[in-house]
């Protein structure tokens, strides 16, 4: 039986892109909101830009004062945050009904009148958080730069993907109050932006909530970043090997797949699932159920848009055992289902965790106002959420396999090895490597 959510469009004279789902179960609403601005539109020697701007927007705007934006909405009972990943930077709240139009009040304000909060004060202190976060997060979190390294080594130098979000410590220690500026005039603006409301409010209600907040905003809309040609699988097996203080040896094995939203990104999704995603899978019942020698196996694929997606195979190796040979095992596996492709309990086993996955996320108010922004800017398709269980059950086997066939093979892997050495008994970390903690309103 076919998802039959309600979605309502509208776009503002501005641009700006407005979706509601109404759903009276709760008296809250969701506000949801993307801007088309990730690390992808980054330029070198000025990265980190996007994700320190989600920063920067809970600083105050023309007229709200710093932290006023997370303390007015929670005073209302409120619930809110941001991330900032390669194509987008996302902001989000769930407040009471009568709480709503404070909340698109704030967005507006910031969204549209930030610059004059954005000083030169601000811009050191939240550059000083970001930097924590850096160290925090990636360099001091064990197998805290897996996802960094795997970017590096499946998209060349120079590629929208290839640097993380967070940024590099020099380009953050360059960036000045003119460049900030500049960045949040070349994107944030109406026509670059998505917001979603879900929740109890009607969408006529809703569209006119949205216009009198944010119908007076005015900027001119960037031309979009063209994506890049879809870039073919790798060919020389790059790796990385680290030795760090990690709790066990663990691989990382990277590959890069078609760009989302496409049958054959969806075809490698499955692929993935088959050999690692699922407890059911090859690799965990090879290696984890039958060999032993690894203690857990896990599987994703990260849809992006720009020439090219990431996809992922991560395997704890168990103590005594041989990550080499567990690298070949894995080949192993990759050659024999791009021969075979997969069963029909592979099959099914992958559409009952999707379905599931997909009806549990469908269910918040919250994830589900995420995934109808990242639908309606990425791919301007609002109805994907009642779509896409439908979509996955019409992906055959031979699609699966052909695709892993082309995709998900030993030559177009990376790899990135982490073995366990103490940093501890021979090489005491410095002050500066310390494990840090932190505490966020």
């Amino acid at each position: 039986m076919p998802l039959d959510y309600p979605i309502a469009t509208d776009t503002l004279p501005n641009g700006l892109r407005v979706v509601v789902s109404s759903d009276h179960t709760v008296p809250t609403v969701t506000v949801n909101i993307w801007v088309g601005v990730g690390s992808r539109h980054e330029q070198p020697g000025h990265t980190g830009l996007a994700h320190l701007f989600e920063h920067l927007m809970f600083q105050g705007s023309a007229n709200v004062g710093e932290g006023e934006h997370f303390s007015l909405l929670m005073e209302q009972g409120g619930t809110l945050n941001a991330t900032t990943w390669f194509d987008r930077t996302n902001y989000f709240e769930t407040v009471p009904t009568g709480a709503l139009d404070l909340a698109l009040w704030l967005e507006a304000d910031r969204q549209g009148r930030l610059l004059e909060a954005v000083t030169q004060a601000n811009l050191d202190n939240q550059r000083d958080v970001v930097k924590e976060e850096k160290r925090q997060r990636y360099d001091n979190q064990p197998y805290g730069t897996a996802i960094a390294d795997l970017g590096a080594l499946v998209f060349e130098e120079g590629h929208p993907y290839h640097h993380p979000t967070i940024g590099s410590m020099d380009d953050l220690d360059a960036a000045d109050l003119a460049d900030v500026h500049d960045f949040y005039r070349r994107h944030y603006a109406p026509g670059n932006t998505v917001l979603t409301l879900v929740g109890d409010i009607t969408a006529e209600a809703g569209f006119e909530a949205v216009r009198r907040h944010w119908g007076a905003l005015a900027a001119p809309t960037p031309a979009p970043q063209e994506p890049r040609p879809q870039l073919e699988p790798l060919t020389t097996a790059p790796r990385l090997d680290r030795a760090d203080d990690v709790p066990n040896d663990r691989l990382y094995l990277g590959f890069r797949l078609p760009v989302a939203h496409t049958p054959e990104f969806l075809a490698c999704s499955v692929a993935l699932d088959a050999l690692g995603s699922l407890p059911t899978s090859r690799l965990h019942r090879r290696l984890v159920r039958n060999e032993e020698v690894a203690i857990s196996v896990s599987g994703a694929s990260l849809g992006l848009i720009d020439g090219a997606s990431l996809g992922f195979l991560g395997i704890d190796v168990a103590e005594g055992a041989d990550p080499r040979q567990i690298e070949e095992a894995v080949c192993a596996e990759l050659e024999r289902f791009a021969a075979e492709g997969p069963t029909p309990i592979e099959l099914e086993s992958s559409l009952a965790d999707t379905e599931r996955s997909w009806l549990e996320a469908l269910a918040s108010h919250q994830e589900r106002a995420d995934l109808i922004s990242h639908y309606t800017l990425l791919h301007d398709d609002p109805e994907h959420i009642n779509t896409y269980l439908d979509q996955v059950r019409a992906v055959t086997a031979e699609q699966i396999r052909q695709a892993a066939a082309r995709w998900l093979t030993p030559d177009s892997r990376a790899t990135v090895s982490f073995t366990t050495v103490s940093l501890t008994t021979e090489h005491p970390l410095t002050d500066a490597q310390q494990p840090v903690t932190e505490t966020v309103a």
